[in-house]
């Protein structure tokens, strides 16, 4: 896979500081082992160190280059309790109660990153998706400008003539379940951005309907075709298309027939599903079906790069998402 090893070089260039709240996890201890030993990262890991320590032994993994960090013992707390007390200024936290959430690895991290002191974190292994992200939201938020926060997946497919050498993003498989117009066009503008770091070309759009050109008419399909125009308002470079169906999407000879003249039907890269249910219903049978290798999800739109994985994620799918962040670290260092 040509962009994987383009995605490596990438993080193992710029190294970012990514913090691992669930540092004593043994499958997080395995992926940080590979990371380190590769350069993708620099990698901070939050727990007790001696229990890491004796974890990683149980293991067999050295961490060697990794910072130990246990939040509740850290000097650094202190600093970041009064940032948390001036952030929640209004909102009764003291300075003892911001101390004692600090004691949390899931607080600890997005502090570390809003101080400064780390640029991107991933968690999920051990917790769930509320738990890693609400307080990402408290204290880092959301991009200037952005009203919502989706998710993607790098889909890695077996036919090199679909998306871009067999690479495609679909979006938004994990966050929005009914998006409006508005959300549906930044979701779009989003992704196109998120592809373009890992891409190495510029992404072509697609937001799917079961309508292409005008086919069918349904307030669906209105929303997605008024979902186009507001993206193309949004980034007016923007190589995008709609509505349009899958087959028109992706495959150049019903582009011709059904949408000529496209810059970007049967020629897709990025595909914008119109809602949650047949984005995550169609990456699953992608992946299951066509034995596809999915990356993901990679959250989009929040002020610094924190990425969620499931709780069923294998050591490799880790080494992937923490290199993903790394990267998305990286482009926004350089404002991308």
């Amino acid at each position: 896979m040509e962009l994987l090893k383009r995605a490596f070089i990438i993080a193992q260039r710029n190294r970012k500081r990514i913090v691992l709240p669930e540092g004593t996890d043994p499958k997080v201890l395995r992926a940080a082992d590979i990371v380190l030993k590769e350069n993708l990262a620099q990698l901070i890991l939050l727990g007790n160190p001696d229990e890491i320590m004796k974890t990683a032994a149980s293991v067999g993994v050295e961490l060697k280059g990794a910072r130990l960090l246990e939040p509740s013992a850290s000097e650094e707390k202190f600093k970041y309790a009064d940032m948390m007390v001036q952030l929640r200024e209004g909102k009764g936290l003291s300075k003892e109660d911001a101390c004692a959430l600090l004691d949390d690895p899931l607080v600890f991290a997005p502090l570390m990153i809003l101080a400064g002191d780390a640029d991107g974190e991933l968690a999920g292994v051990s917790h769930l998706t509320g738990e890693v992200l609400r307080p990402v939201f408290q204290f880092i938020g959301k991009q200037p400008g952005i009203q919502s926060v989706s998710g993607a997946f790098f889909m890695f497919v077996n036919d090199p003539h679909f998306g871009h050498e067999g690479f495609l993003v679909f979006a938004d498989c994990s966050v929005i379940p009914e998006p409006d117009a508005h959300q549906l066009a930044e979701i779009a503008v989003q992704t196109a951005k998120t592809a373009r770091l890992f891409l190495g070309t510029e992404p072509r759009v697609a937001m799917l309907s079961f309508s292409t050109k005008g086919s069918a008419s349904h307030p669906l399909v209105d929303k997605v075709v008024e979902a186009t125009r507001l993206a193309r308002e949004m980034d007016p470079e923007l190589k995008v298309d709609g509505e349009m169906q899958l087959e028109a999407a992706i495959i150049p000879e019903v582009a011709q027939l059904t949408a000529p003249g496209s810059e970007v039907a049967g020629r897709a890269n990025v595909l914008v599903f119109p809602g949650l249910e047949s984005a995550n219903i169609g990456y699953n049978l992608v992946q299951r079906l066509a034995k596809a290798e999915a990356i993901g999800p990679v959250l989009q739109g929040l002020a610094a790069p924190v990425n969620h994985i499931s709780r069923g994620c294998t050591v490799s799918q880790l080494v992937n998402m923490i290199t993903v962040t790394a990267i998305q670290a990286a482009g926004m260092a350089q404002g991308s």
